[in-house]
């Protein structure tokens, strides 16, 4: 199929409950390559079905977008077994373009997650890809960005929203 259209805020299925992946199988591998493509597309280090409309615990992440099919993650039905120290980086997705903002996260964490064959494996993750693993395991609670901004920092984040949806340029893409 290849890249597909990307959710933007407040499309509802970017916080409906996702369901665990069960069967791996060619559909599986279907929607793993279009969620690498559409994200290369966009271009984004990472990407979870919920973004564009499946709601599967299932992500992919691509440190190098496209560049490094080595650096090609894939995350089914994650979690995250330990996490240590805190970093803010700034961050930004997809669902939200062209916004961005300074998060706290992990800085090294260990996820545990099956892989587009279905085989469980424990990723530990640092720094960039840490932040990466974080924000898409997000994605799969129906958790958003915006979900992580308090106070002022929240309100003006969603007035820029705001703003974008009145200029039209707040739509999925594609």
């Amino acid at each position: 199929m290849g890249a597909r259209p990307i959710l933007v805020y407040a499309d509802p299925r970017l916080e409906a409950t996702n369901r665990p992946v069960e069967r791996f199988d060619e559909e599986i591998d279907a929607l793993v390559e279009d969620l690498f493509e559409t994200g290369w597309k966009a271009p984004g280090l990472g990407l979870a079905a919920p973004q564009i409309g499946i709601n599967i615990r299932l992500a992919t992440i691509d440190l190098s977008v496209g560049k490094d099919p080595d650096a090609r993650i894939v995350l089914a039905n994650p979690t995250i077994v330990h996490h240590q120290g805190k970093t803010s980086l700034e961050e930004g997705c997809l669902s939200f373009p062209g916004l961005f903002t300074n998060l706290v996260r992990p800085s090294a964490l260990t996820v545990r997650a099956q892989n587009a064959n279905g085989d469980w494996r424990d990723l530990e993750a640092e720094g960039l890809l840490a932040q990466a693993v974080c924000h898409e395991l997000d994605h799969l609670d129906g958790v958003l960005l915006v979900h992580h901004l308090r106070g002022m920092k929240r309100r003006l984040f969603l007035r820029r929203v705001a703003k974008m949806r009145k200029l039209g340029v707040w739509t999925a893409t594609a």
